[in-house]
Parts: C-alpha cells; sequence; structure tokens
C-alpha cells in the first residue's frame, strides 16, 4: 500500500497522464486479484467503504429497484442488515425477520414458509458475527433460486476465513469488509451476480459502473486485495490451528468455570469464534473487571453497549446476555495466550463470586 500514500498518488480515475493511468493499473490488478480470490469475474465488484455501505447498497438498491414489494431477513443479523431493513419499512416494503433456534441456526423450511408472491429479496449473514454459526447458505440459495428471488448475504466475517465462492454458494449479492481479515478498514466490495439490477445510493463521477460515485482510494484496494491473497494462501491450515486453539479455551474455561453455557451451535461455526455466557454474574461488573487485562465484548461493536440483539433472539434474558463473553481468535494467537485469557477470566468470575 505504500506506495499509493505518496509518490504513486494519482487518481485512478484520471487517466489522460502516468500518474493517474499508474493508479488506475493498480485499482485494475486489485479487482483481478480479489475476483480470483471469490472465483468470480472482475466486473463483478464493486468497491464501497465497507460492509456497512455494500449492505446498503445491496438492500436499498435492489429494493428500490422494483419499487416495492417483501423483504425477508434474520432477527440475528448486523444492524447494518437490520437498520437499512428499516428503512424501507418507512418506504412501504414489507419485511420479515426469521427467528433463529435457540443454536442460532435458521431452518431452510422456516424461509419457504415465509415466502410470499410479493417477496422479491432474502438476506441471510453467511457467518454470524457474535456466535460465529454458519447458516445453510446452499440450501438457501436453492430455496430463492426455485422462486426466482433474489439472495444477498453479509459475508464479512466469512470471506478470508472459511472456503467461500458465491457461485458455488448461490448467491447473487454478497458482502465484504477488508478488515475483517487483516486488510485495512475503510474499504469493502458488492459482489454482484451479473443481471442483477441495482439503484446507486450516491451519484457523482460514474465511477464502479455507475453504482458507487468517488474517487477510488488506490492504497486501500490494493491492501484489500493483498490481505484476500494472504488468508486464501494459508486457509486450511489456520483454520485448523485456531479451532484447536478455539476447543482448548472452551475446554479450559468449562473447568474453570464448570456452568458456562456456549452460544450458538457447536457445529458449523468459524475456527476462530467462541461465544460464551457465565450464569450467575453481574456482566457489568465482570466486564469492568476485565477490561484492564483482556480485548472482549459481549456483542457486536456496533452496539453502543448495549446488551446483544443477538443473544437475545436466542432466548437469552437482558442479563444474561450482558454476562456473555464474545472471544475472538487472531493469527498471532498462541496456547500461552489462551492459559491467559482463561486465567484472567476464571479470576474475575471468582472473584465477582465471592460473598459481599
Amino acid at each position: 500500500m505504500a506506495p499509493y500514500w505518496s509518490e504513486a498518488w494519482g487518481n485512478p480515475s484520471s487517466r489522460q497522464h502516468r500518474l493517474g493511468l499508474h493508479a488506475s493499473a493498480a485499482v485494475n490488478l486489485a479487482r483481478r486479484q480479489l475476483a480470483e480470490s471469490l472465483d468470480v469475474a472482475p466486473e463483478r465488484v464493486v468497491f464501497t467503504s465497507g460492509a456497512t455501505e455494500a449492505n446498503n447498497l445491496a438492500l436499498l438498491g435492489h429494493a428500490r429497484h422494483w419499487g416495492r414489494g417483501h423483504v425477508i431477513s434474520v432477527s440475528t443479523e448486523h444492524h447494518a442488515v437490520l437498520d437499512p431493513l428499516i428503512q424501507l419499512k418507512r418506504e412501504g416494503f414489507a419485511v420479515t425477520l426469521l427467528r433463529p433456534g435457540a443454536d442460532g441456526l435458521i431452518d431452510p423450511s422456516q424461509l419457504q414458509e415465509a415466502i410470499t408472491a410479493d417477496t422479491r429479496l432474502v438476506s441471510v449473514m453467511a457467518a454470524n458475527n457474535e456466535l460465529g454459526v454458519l447458516q445453510p447458505m446452499e440450501d438457501i440459495a436453492a430455496i430463492c433460486r426455485r422462486q426466482g428471488i433474489t439472495l444477498h448475504s453479509d459475508a464479512a466475517q466469512a470471506f478470508g476465513h472459511i472456503p467461500f465462492q458465491p457461485d458455488q454458494l448461490g448467491l447473487d449479492l454478497v458482502s465484504l469488509s477488508a478488515h475483517k481479515l487483516y486488510g485495512p478498514k475503510g474499504i469493502g466490495a458488492l459482489v454482484i451476480r451479473e443481471g442483477i439490477e441495482l439503484e446507486p445510493l450516491q451519484w457523482g463521477g460514474g465511477q464502479e459502473a455507475g453504482l458507487r460515485a468517488g474517487t477510488l482510494p488506490t492504497a486501500l484496494i490494493v491492501g484489500f486485495a493483498m490481505a484476500a491473497q494472504l488468508a486464501m494462501a494459508d486457509l486450511p491450515e489456520r483454520q485448523q490451528q485456531q479451532g484447536a486453539l478455539r476447543d482448548q479455551l472452551w475446554t479450559e474455561l468449562r473447568r474453570r468455570i464448570p456452568d458456562l453455557q456456549r452460544n450458538g451451535a457447536e457445529q458449523p461455526r468459524l475456527s476462530h469464534n467462541l461465544n460464551v455466557t457465565i450464569p450467575g454474574v453481574n456482566g457489568t461488573r465482570l466486564h469492568r473487571a476485565l477490561r484492564p487485562h483482556l480485548a472482549c465484548s459481549s456483542g457486536s461493536a456496533c452496539s453502543n453497549g448495549e446488551p446483544s440483539h443477538v443473544l437475545q433472539a436466542l432466548g437469552r434474558s437482558r442479563s444474561e446476555a450482558e454476562a456473555s463473553l464474545r472471544l475472538s481468535l487472531g493469527r498471532s494467537t498462541t496456547s500461552a495466550d489462551i492459559q491467559a485469557a482463561v486465567s484472567c477470566i476464571g479470576d474475575a468470575v471468582d472473584q465477582l463470586n465471592q460473598p459481599r
């Protein structure tokens, strides 16, 4: 990324001079590299500022193309999906939110039953950002395909962490975010199947096939493509390594806290995610005790401190949701880190359980 912050600073849309041509070539190469990681044609990749913008472009853009109709999603989606759906309701669209089971997964039969003659669009997150569970996307896609309904998936948490090819899964619109796979913040993409119509959310210079006006951030795009390539290079080994560490974390936490409860299905799930509830402790005091030692949360980074709507959709009470921990592992996580986290969490729970 470094050259595009300094000497190679040209605007990729200004192809009348060498600097602009250099930047344009870098964007074209990055688009092709990212498309290869997804096994799609480069022209299907539209760069955005992140998955939030991609979700908005997919949901609002496609629904507004139809002008009216019914949209189906899931109550455990990220707010970057739920909030655009609220806007669609304001605009007169009917919206149905499917409620998952206690394991965080929806049954495809729920979708089949919710479809009406006016259903135009379905949106289901491939991997839940809080629970890590993987929804049955191929089964969902088969239902949508039979009914001629467009299927969108927020795949910000999936791409780079599991084998993920939109066409094999049967997805029509896919939202991605670079920073979820060690790329830079502020860049993402929407992958669009041929023939899917979208209304743009903004107008200006006509960039990205007229769907997303604005000067492209060359350095961020180059960083996104490189991060995707690196993620593909070691994906199987990383899944195996992180899955073993995640299982170690769960086993050792259960040993320290016998009544610990896991949130979400044991399988299928991401290898680097663990979400647990600690019964009987005050969530506010728990997080206050852990904050100096451990980077963890009880919900989404976008929840503004509110108890997780995802956990409450699974049947957790407000107090249980507050007393939950969302723990994520990364490339640099070691067995020693797991042991330190278990000790930190166990000590905090022991202290909170002492008679006052």
